[in-house]
């Protein structure tokens, strides 16, 4: 049956799925976990500040390995290091059901963290590498669909989970999972061939990039919580600049660099990451103050909230492999600025929001960011794909991946910090309403800034430039 499969002409398609699978399954359980923090918290008796190291240590893990991972796989193999990053994600799912402490759940969401790098760094690569390039937009379009399909069914889904058995079986729920992807990656995923040239892994870069980032981005997760002239993010952010500047001087003297610093010469590539990452940064502003907003400012219930934040990857599941498909046929350039601009449009329509508005003054904001991200998302991957050489879509991909959680790293961190030093409180009470809101709508002015800059950015790319 198989066989029959990998001769069909729509082979290409199958392939997509089960990439899907492991997109979906690692999407699903970043948000899923969320719903069920404070139950963790009761059961585990642990306080915030330990328990945001669940999440913490999922994401700082994922981001300082994506380019190892994607270097990896160009040397070895992009099939192998995906199946694998199924068995790993499998049994760090399993053994964080099994968790009867908080820091052994931080640990096994480590391991679980580094099955879903080994996902999200060959995903993109493995479609590019199947898909002509006519192709590839609709194709990372409809990644971008299931990517959001996960985010959004994860809360709901979490809450179901949690309510008919318990917290564990949000991880449980991997398993079955996480098996059928495998099953189907072994079966259906082509056998992809390194080049003939024997090239050495770079463990000195891999290590000081891996090093570097987990510190840079300590210092950035908890300058706000721990203070940002405090002596350990001092520390953190110090060395980890030292590290990546050590990494860099590496890549420039080694052989067979982890990441080809040329890499950044090229036009379409360097533009689709920098207007890329900028738009995570303007995007996850609103994404960590709007329920704040809601909740604290407008009393809505979390029923209501839930729904208000659903329509942002409502309309981006909808537009993404529309936009996607069009760019296969006139390029990225017009659809990526243009959504960037809507995007920022976006922002500034909730720097306009009052302390009295009602659901039906409030939906144009997320669906304008939602229209915007949709429109932006799958062009740009596309466009950076399409511009490297078969050889180098691991990296790529890799990396691609890494300015993303990157941007929505430094989104987070610079928007509570700017928001509460301008006066903002997260949830306000009598009297302090007024000021939420004027820290909110600062907030909000200079992400549409930010986003208008990667408009700007990515107005300057090169027409639809693909690698031979």
């Amino acid at each position: 049956m198989f066989d029959n499969i990998k001769n069909s002409p729509n082979y290409r398609w199958y392939v997509l799925a089960t990439v899907a699978i492991g997109t979906f399954m690692a999407t699903l359980d970043s948000s899923i976990v969320n719903v069920a923090l404070p139950t963790i918290s009761g059961q585990l008796n642990s306080n915030l500040s330990t328990l945001q190291w669940v999440v913490t240590a999922y994401l700082l893990t994922i981001t300082s390995l994506l380019p190892v991972f994607g270097r990896l796989a160009d040397l070895v193999g992009r099939r192998k290091v995906f199946g694998l990053g199924f068995l790993v994600f499998i049994f760090g799912s399993a053994l964080c059901g099994l968790a009867q402490s908080i820091w052994f759940l931080v640990g096994t969401r480590v391991l679980q963290a580094v099955g879903a790098a080994m996902l999200m760094s060959n995903s993109a690569a493995i479609i590019t590498a199947i898909f002509p390039p006519m192709e590839r937009g609709k194709a990372l379009g409809l990644t971008g669909t299931v990517v959001a399909l996960g985010s959004l069914t994860g809360p709901a889904l979490g809450g179901i989970l949690i309510g008919l058995a318990s917290w564990r079986s949000i991880f449980y729920i991997n398993v079955p999972i996480g098996l059928i992807g495998f099953a189907a990656g072994f079966l259906i995923l082509p056998i992809d061939v390194p080049g003939k040239e024997k090239e050495k892994f770079d463990f000195l870069g891999a290590f000081t990039f891996t090093f570097g980032m987990i510190l840079v981005l300590l210092g950035i997760t908890n300058g706000e919580n721990w203070g940002w002239s405090s002596f350990p993010i001092l520390l953190s952010l110090v060395l980890g600049m030292a590290s990546l500047a050590l990494f860099v001087q590496t890549e420039r003297t080694v052989k067979d660099p982890m990441i080809d610093l040329s890499l950044f010469s090229n036009r379409p590539f360097l533009i689709g990451n920098l207007s890329g990452g900028l738009s995570f940064v303007s995007m996850f502003a609103n994404t960590m103050i709007l329920p704040f907003y809601l909740q604290g400012v407008l009393n809505y219930q979390p029923a209501q909230v839930g729904m208000i934040l659903m329509i942002f990857p409502i309309v981006m599941a909808i537009v993404a492999p529309i936009s996607g498909h069009a760019s296969d046929k006139f390029g990225p350039m017009v659809l990526t600025t243009s959504g960037l601009i809507i995007s920022g449009l976006g922002l500034y329509y909730f720097s306009t929001l009052s302390a009295m508005a009602s659901f039906y003054q409030i939906l144009p904001g997320p669906v304008l960011l939602g229209l915007g991200t949709g429109m932006f998302q799958s062009p740009n991957n596309s466009s950076v794909m399409s511009s490297v050489t078969p050889q180098k879509l691991g990296i790529a991909g890799g990396i691609n991946s890494l300015v993303r959680n990157l941007g929505m790293v430094t989104g987070i961190a610079w928007s509570v910090a700017l928001f509460e030093a301008l006066g903002g409180v997260a949830m306000p009470k009598s009297g302090q309403t007024t000021m939420f809101m004027s820290a909110y709508h600062a907030v909000m002015l200079v992400a549409m800034a930010i986003a208008f800059v990667a408009a700007l950015i990515s107005f300057n790319r090169k027409s639809y430039a693909q690698a031979k």
